[in-house]
Order: structure tokens, then C-alpha cells, then sequence
């Protein structure tokens, strides 16, 4: 399966919280979209790896997505060395996406800073046809991405551009919501954490409306880049 974008997230909800809106408006236009989760986030304060296995399978159906997959690696202690890049690699070969999301480039939590680093690397890695890779007994083509791009998590990072979200917004709260044991519920007796609390859950919705401000629509998503973003003329600009 040859996808247009490749959503990629340390944990499963990365995703979710940091591009999910525009990944249903992505989809809405008949684009191809999968989500590679990095760990299980089996470190997590709330809830366990099975649960988030399940939440996880649940907002990939409600985002409408056509794949999502775990690599595994070890929650809070992944690295971006050899071993872990060429498993990304693989993925990324795998399903030839032309453009990547991936991880904030800085952040509270330190697997996101890694995770960003890790996809980044691999992304540019995977299109070097002198590394070798085989997948199920089959030998790989080297695929390098279009486009990367980070989206914004925890820290408030001034995006380099911001993607219009405005009737994507419920679907974002709908799939950041199947992860039920994570998220904000006055009646859960799991452990208090930074994600957990009333505030948390109406930022996702008050950053989008600020955002959206800013460019004179209802909702917007933001991202970085790691190089400039061109357009053929200028009134492609919004």
C-alpha cells in the first residue's frame, strides 16, 4: 500500500494530539493516511499497553485511517541509533509516503524530542539505495519522503505554518477521546498526571481556536519545518 502521508508518533495519542485534525481533512479528500506508533507507551502514568493497544485501534477507525502500526520499542528508553532507524526505514519503504508528521522537535516529554530526530534521520536514511533492507523476505527500494513536518505538542512552538482544520476539530476531540484511560474523567480513580486534567483536555481545542484566529478561519493546526516552505506563485498563500 503506497501512502500520501505517514503520521509518525513516539506514543500512541502523538498523533492523535498533535495532527489529527488535519489528518481527517487528509482523508476527507481522498488521501491515503497511516500512523506508525513508535512505543506502546507502556511507561505511561494512566492506564497500560494492552488498553492503549486497544484505544489506539479504536481512533485509527474513527480517524478513517488505512493502517496503524507499532514498532515496539521501549517506552522512555529508545534511542536514535542504527538498530532503530532501520526499523523505521523499513516502514518507510514499506509504504512510500510522500510527505511524513512527525514528533515536535522539542518537548516535555523526551521521547517526543527523539522520536522527532529518530523519524527525521530515517526519513532522509531511507533514501540511500546502498542501505540495504529487506521486509518479509522481500527486498526494499529506497523511498525518501517529499515532505517532513513536526507537529506541535505540549510546548508552545511558533508553527511555520498552520493548516486549517475548521470542521475537523470534532473528529480530533472524538479520536484524542478513545483514549478514555489517558484523558480527563472526573470520575477515574487512575493517578493524576500532566495530561489528565480539565485544563489539559480544553487546551486541545482553545490552541486550535488560536491558532485559527491567527489566520482568520474557526480552527488550525500548526507545524515546523526543516526547510522552507515554497509555493509556485503568491497567491497560493491564504
Amino acid at each position: 500500500m503506497k501512502l500520501d502521508i505517514l503520521a509518525i508518533g513516539a506514543h500512541p495519542d502523538d498523533v492523535e494530539l498533535g495532527c489529527s485534525a488535519t489528518l481527517a481533512k487528509e482523508i476527507a479528500r481522498g488521501k491515503k493516511v497511516g500512523i506508525l506508533d513508535l512505543t506502546r507507551g507502556e511507561l505511561g502514568t494512566r492506564g497500560s499497553a494492552e488498553i492503549r493497544d486497544a484505544e489506539a485501534a479504536k481512533a485509527a477507525e474513527l480517524l478513517g485511517v488505512s493502517f496503524r502500526e507499532n514498532l515496539g520499542f521501549k517506552d522512555g528508553f529508545f534511542v536514535n541509533d542504527e538498530l532503530h532507524q532501520m526499523e523505521v526505514i523499513k516502514m518507510i519503504r514499506k509504504y512510500q509516503p510522500e510527505i511524513v508528521l512527525c514528533n515536535a522537535v522539542q518537548d516535555r516529554h523526551i521521547d517526543h524530542g527523539k522520536g522527532s530526530s529518530l523519524a527525521s534521520d530515517a526519513c532522509f536514511l531511507s533514501g540511500l539505495r546502498r542501505i540495504q533492507t529487506t521486509f518479509e523476505g522481500i527486498d526494499q527500494k529506497a523511498w525518501r519522503p517529499r515532505l517532513v513536518y513536526h507537529y506541535i505538542q505540549w510546548e508552545n512552538i511558533k508553527p511555520d505554518f498552520v493548516v486549517d482544520v475548521t470542521g475537523f476539530i470534532d473528529k480530533k476531540i472524538e479520536a484524542v477521546m478513545a483514549y478514555t484511560s489517558q484523558f480527563y474523567d472526573p470520575n477515574s480513580k487512575e493517578p493524576v498526571s500532566p495530561i489528565s486534567s480539565q485544563n489539559f483536555l480544553e487546551s486541545i481545542s482553545y490552541r486550535a481556536r488560536d491558532l485559527g484566529r491567527l489566520i482568520g478561519t474557526d480552527y488550525a493546526e500548526g507545524y515546523t519545518v526543516e526547510r522552507f516552505v515554497a509555493v509556485d506563485n503568491l497567491d497560493q498563500l491564504i
